[in-house]
């Protein structure tokens, strides 16, 4: 692949991988949900458990956790971003479909777009042109033959979730400060800073911690969304963004509608109808477009 050099490789398979495993949110939250538990639990154990992990991650590797103030104010800021993406994205999943709220959430690489634009980082034609064709891959996979009730919450949610993704993007992309500091320590402290605000709120609404969660089945969940979609997923999106700029990692999460929608097939005996054949083959042939038309 002429033009591709070994960090823009470096970068696209992070992009993939951080997509790929983004896509099991919804594999993980929605029994949590269905059997009651309440979004601040889920989300406090999910942050907790993957806090947990990377520090014990730290200690066998030896990597030191300290950062100065200038950084903590940087890392609280992208724990505040990713905690509010997550709890909007939870809570839309109460008012629209799935297949919807990722479609939605989608517009995302579109506001990374023009972020960027407003930093003065310009995107390619190529790569507007890989946006605009994933997401319409992305729409053609979601549209499904039932009727859909459309809640006017569900999707400011959902849209809420994708400002929300895409600011914490452009900031691990643009922000020197943490230039320096690994991925596994960013996504350490953005899962500290979620862990705490959610127990926060479990304690003032004085609601049980563990409703729901009472079977091995929940806590298997909650480790899945730990190390799958938490600590995988941020951890690899923070490297493509450093690799390859935060507009093309954000067309590689293409990938999270494509692994939600054959996750809940597998998963769920969902259909996998030929809209969703025609619209994984549109996003796939842009992300390969992309790939091929990048430069050194």
């Amino acid at each position: 692949m002429k033009g591709i050099n070994r960090n823009n490789l470096i970068g696209y398979a992070c992009g993939i991988i951080s997509g790929m495993t983004y896509g099991f949110n919804p594999l993980f939250a929605m029994p949590l949900i269905n059997n009651g538990a309440s979004v601040e639990s889920i989300l406090f154990f999910r942050y907790g458990l993957s806090a947990l992990i990377l520090f014990a991650f730290t200690l066998i590797s030896k990597q030191r956790l300290n950062v100065n103030i200038k950084q903590i104010g940087v890392l609280i800021i992208l724990g505040l971003l990713f905690t509010a993406s997550s709890t909007f994205l939870f809570e839309a999943y109460k008012y629209i479909a799935s297949g919807l709220a990722t479609t939605l959430i989608f517009i995302f690489p579109i506001f990374v777009a023009l972020l960027m634009m407003f930093l003065g980082v310009f995107p390619t034609l190529q790569v507007w042109l890989s946006v605009i064709i994933c997401f319409a891959g992305v729409v053609v996979m979601t549209q499904f033959s039932e009727s859909q009730t459309i809640a006017i919450e569900g999707v400011v949610l959902s849209l809420g979730s994708a400002l929300a993704y895409a600011i914490f993007i452009v900031i691990i992309n643009h922000n020197k400060t943490i230039q320096n500091i690994s991925n596994n320590i960013i996504t350490f402290y953005t899962m500290i800073v979620g862990s705490t605000i959610f127990l926060a709120r479990i304690i003032f609404c004085g609601n049980p911690i563990t409703t729901g969660l009472e079977s091995n089945t929940a806590w298997i969940n909650l480790l899945g969304l730990a190390i799958l979609p938490t600590i995988i997923s941020t951890s690899t999106l923070a490297i493509s963004t450093r690799k390859i700029g935060a507009t093309k990692a954000s067309v590689l999460s293409v990938f999270e509608p494509i692994t939600a929608i054959l996750a809940g097939a597998l998963a769920f005996n969902e259909p996998i109808t030929t809209n969703i054949i025609i619209g994984i083959s549109l996003s796939m042939s842009a992300v390969v477009f992309m790939i091929l038309s990048a430069k050194k």
